[in-house]
């Protein structure tokens, strides 16, 4: 994963793109209270969509740098990385569970500072019982309601127990289709989830979903009722696995109708941002998509 060379020069640029439309202050001092951050998407949390972001979006920068731009977007949720850096003073240190317990106060304290919570946490859970009882006890610690991760098929009997037991979801998330991505269609994840119960079910990636050629809202309909929590994600291209992604309405996953179809469905839970793109413009064009879900929620709730 590549630095940033120079940050600021990259916020200051980032403030100057989106100059005229709120975003003097991207640049400017520092939040240091939760009182302090304004959600973006009021009308999507009424509804019952708390919009998150995804720690891959900012993965440049460290959690703790990341966390106010994050405030400064509006957004007071955020989905963690195992594998991301915590700290840019410390980069050793991994948004995870190997954080000591002092390092998890401080990272549950900076994120109070700022008025976030930590609904999701992305985990790389995989078929080592010992392994994956710390990814769950570090998500209880943290106050997640829903670990998002791909572990084999035959780790599930243990993982539906972990779920039961920490009282935590367990949402299978689809990268794009290759021979190492299990989950890239609705069918095997669904496969995953047959007999199991709520807890079990699906975080619906709908730029992958278009990066493998598939249809986001017939996928959508395939999934109802195991829809867990969401990745929001619009593409450039279908059928390209390297397709970049652009702010979302204005890519080919037809998100008007895919949060439309949410709507239909009665789905209430998080949803993640996650902006893979890495554009100069980012904080611009997360803020796009931030606006886009808002609006999209006032149409449909009026």
């Amino acid at each position: 994963m590549r630095r940033i060379v120079d940050r600021r020069r990259f916020l200051q640029a980032t403030a100057a793109a989106a100059a005229g439309a709120s975003w003097a202050g991207l640049s400017g001092r520092r939040v240091v209270a939760a009182e302090t951050l304004q959600c973006s998407t009021p009308t999507a949390e009424k509804i019952g969509w708390p919009v998150a972001c995804q720690l891959y979006t900012f993965r440049r920068f460290s959690f703790y740098e990341a966390l106010e731009m994050i405030a400064k977007l509006g957004v007071a949720y955020v989905e963690p990385c195992f594998f991301l850096a915590l700290d840019g003073k410390r980069p050793e240190l991994k948004t995870g569970e190997s954080l000591s317990p002092p390092l998890r106060k401080e990272m549950q304290k900076r994120m109070a500072d700022f008025g976030i919570s930590m609904p999701n946490y992305y985990a790389g859970i995989g078929a080592d019982r010992d392994a994956a009882v710390k990814a769950f006890e570090f998500a209880k610690e943290m106050g997640v309601e829903t670990i998002v991760a791909e572990p084999p098929a035959a780790a599930f009997d243990m993982v539906e127990k972990l779920c039961d037991q920490y009282e935590i979801n367990l949402a299978v998330h689809n990268h794009p289709k290759s021979p190492s991505s299990h989950y890239w269609n609705p069918e095997s994840v669904l496969a995953v989830c047959q007999g199991r119960g709520k807890r079990i079910g699906g975080c619906c990636d709908t730029g992958h979903w278009v990066r493998s050629a598939l249809n986001p809202i017939e996928c959508l309909k395939k999934m109802e009722g195991r829809i867990v929590t969401f990745h929001l994600k619009d593409i450039a291209e279908w059928g390209k696995p390297e397709a970049r992604d652009v702010p979302l309405g204005t890519g080919l996953a037809d998100y008007a109708g895919v949060l439309k179809e949410l709507k239909r469905q009665g789905f209430r839970g998080v949803m993640s941002l996650e902006y893979e793109h890495d554009s100069p413009k980012l904080l611009e064009e997360v803020a796009q998509c931030l606006a886009f879900v808002e609006k999209t929620a006032g149409e449909l709730s009026g």
